[in-house]
């Protein structure tokens, strides 16, 4: 049986729409078609750019087009909830860059949305798509570095432009919010969900945290450390800690070069994985989700997980104490 693509939709021209329209290039169930702006001309110029078949000049318009199935939303933080829950109820399915929100509210809400609807929504997550994550959970399954007691995390740049959008308290940006969520996330996908946070930060551009830095208690005496920052040298590293060894990923999220270093006491192996969009295997999984012929990989209750450890972690740096997660 011939495959039918899903046909998407992009709110917005965003820089990382580049990465994204790679990705969804390589699909084999999806397929691009429309682009929205709120300036026509810069819609054309896009889509003409793009191969991108229609333009419209309105986020609106482009939901109202009853040919798009799904559409991606790399909005600026603070819009992701509102557009997703317009497209949702225009009767589209979502891809919602991350972190779909920083209140745990707001994604329970736009999940009700989606339930409602009959509609699929899903945080645009791509790493944990990728092989190289899912090999990190199967040798920790398979007790290769023994009992897991510590996790580690940083991911950081130097954002200089003091327009960028990170820099925007207004548009929910922020060390935490734009890099530290990878860090929080795959912690997450490690050890459960924590069961308490302790945070500090450093505040700049118009009052957003440029420096990140905290520690999470989990389930099982396991402790996460991570940091995050727009105003630090590029790093991405990734490091769980058993009782036998460790497993080292120097790059656990863009996953360009994937490989997984076991380091025990008898030497460092390197295990090397396919090098695979993780753009293209989440677009796929969604788009096969919406054909009904796979389970999404990433659902309500990782979103709302996620939610709920980045609201904890600025109540927990804005108070100066440690703050305890219901269960």
């Amino acid at each position: 049986m011939p495959i039918v693509p899903v046909t998407w939709g992009i709110l917005s021209t965003a820089d990382i729409n580049r990465k994204f329209l790679a990705g969804a290039r390589e699909a084999r169930n999806a397929e691009v078609v429309a682009v929205a702006s709120r300036d026509l001309a810069v819609a054309r110029d896009y889509a003409g750019r793009h191969g991108i078949e229609r333009a419209f000049g309105e986020y609106d318009a482009l939901l109202a087009d009853p040919e798009i199935e799904a559409i991606y939303i790399p909005l600026p933080n603070s819009m992701h909830v509102e557009w997703a829950v317009r497209a949702l109820q225009a009767g589209k399915h979502v891809l919602c860059e991350k972190p779909l929100s920083r209140r745990t509210a707001e994604v329970e809400r736009a999940f009700d949305v989606a339930e409602r609807e009959g509609r699929l929504l899903m945080e645009a997550f791509m790493y944990r798509h990728n092989p190289q994550t899912a090999r990190l959970i199967e040798l920790l399954a398979d007790g290769a570095i023994g009992r897991v007691g510590m996790i580690r995390a940083a991911f950081s740049f130097v954002a200089e432009d003091p327009a960028n959008v990170r820099l925007s308290a207004a548009l929910d940006g922020g060390a935490l919010m734009d890099v530290g969520c990878y860090c929080v996330s795959s912690a997450r996908l490690i050890a459960g969900e924590p069961l308490r946070v302790g945070a500090e930060q450093v505040l700049g551009g118009d009052g957003v945290d440029i420096a990140f830095a905290a520690t999470l208690r989990f389930p099982g005496e396991v402790l996460a450390q991570i940091d995050a920052g727009l105003s630090l040298a590029a790093r991405d590293e990734l490091e769980v800690v058993g009782d036998e060894g460790s497993l080292f990923l120097e790059d656990p999220w863009h996953c360009l070069e994937p490989v997984i270093e076991l380091r025990r006491v008898d030497g460092v192996k390197r295990i090397e994985l396919e090098r695979i969009n993780s753009y293209r295997l989440q677009v796929e999984n969604l788009s096969a989700a919406i054909r009904g012929e796979v389970a999404p990989l990433l659902g309500r209750d990782d979103a709302l997980g996620q939610a709920r450890t980045i609201e904890a972690l600025y109540a927990a740096a804005e108070r100066g104490e440690t703050v305890e997660l219901s269960s």
